[in-house]
């Protein structure tokens, strides 16, 4: 889950009525069958945070691993400022905290294979132009042409994060480099409760769908849970200013069912 403020936005999606009024509902999209699933191929999946897989992707994750569809997790920042304020759990604690809470995570879903970590500042991840942003691209770019997936999953471009939109740019560059490109799904995190209009999709933008993942709910719960110190009572609790999931967001991720887009 992202770890700094998100952008200051009106939630939206709380209510029908609200939904009547939005340039794009999430909630109107064609439902595929879980199925699906399996003709996405060998991915890899793109996480800002440890628990933006689980949120916004785990179901999916895990009818891949359940179809024997190769995954490779790679985890953006050093989640380190969901509580900054912890002495119990300094820096270089919550990083490594954080990360063995991504790797249990994995497993709830049926990956094995370790995640790759990146290590960028935890709020602060570059956007185009920035120090260390060329760096980071490269090194992602370096990944995709090594694995050849046929799909990288990340979030939504404009997902009301600003490390999630600058994961995007990220992809998107390492992307543009590569002689046939996978191809791009983006995963929707923090959109479904605080987008602003200007932050959904456009019309003619995208195409999107909704993929069904009762069959793997339970998995992707777990894998949720397993993300212990993001949730209340957390595991660092000297940090009374620190990050956790609200009820309201975690009901967004108990549906069955997830959303996926592609822009057109």
């Amino acid at each position: 889950m992202p770890d700094a403020s998100p952008s200051t936005a009106t939630p939206l999606l709380s209510s029908f009525g609200m939904r009547k009024a939005l340039v794009f509902d999430f909630h109107s999209l064609p439902l595929r069958p879980s199925s699906y699933a399996a003709t996405l191929g060998s991915t890899v999946v793109i996480a800002p945070h440890p628990d933006d897989e689980s949120l916004g992707c785990g179901g999916l994750i895990a009818l891949l691993r359940q179809a024997a569809v190769p995954v490779q997790v790679v985890l953006i920042s050093d989640g380190t400022m969901s509580h900054p304020n912890s002495r119990k759990f300094p820096p270089a604690a919550r990083q490594a905290l954080r990360e063995a809470e991504l790797r249990q995570a994995l497993l709830e879903l049926g990956v094995e294979t370790s995640p790759v970590c990146l290590g960028l500042p935890d709020s602060k991840v570059p956007r185009e132009g920035q120090a260390r942003f060329t760096e980071a691209a490269t090194q992602l770019q370096e990944l995709f042409a090594t694995v050849k997936p046929a799909t990288i999953l990340c979030p939504w471009r404009r997902d009301p994060h600003p490390d999630h939109r600058a994961t995007s740019e990220l992809v998107r560059a390492a992307l543009t480099g590569l002689p046939v490109p996978p191809r791009l799904l983006e995963y929707v995190v923090w959109a479904w409760e605080r987008a602003a209009p200007t932050d959904l999709p456009q019309p003619g933008e995208v195409s999107g769908w909704r993929l069904d993942v009762g069959s793997v709910l339970e998995q992707k719960q777990r894998a949720i849970a397993a993300h212990r110190s993001q949730l209340a009572p957390g595991v660092i609790d000297d940090d009374p200013t620190g990050f956790l999931l609200s009820p309201e967001m975690l009901a967004h991720f108990a549906r069955p069912f997830e959303a996926y887009l592609e822009v057109m």
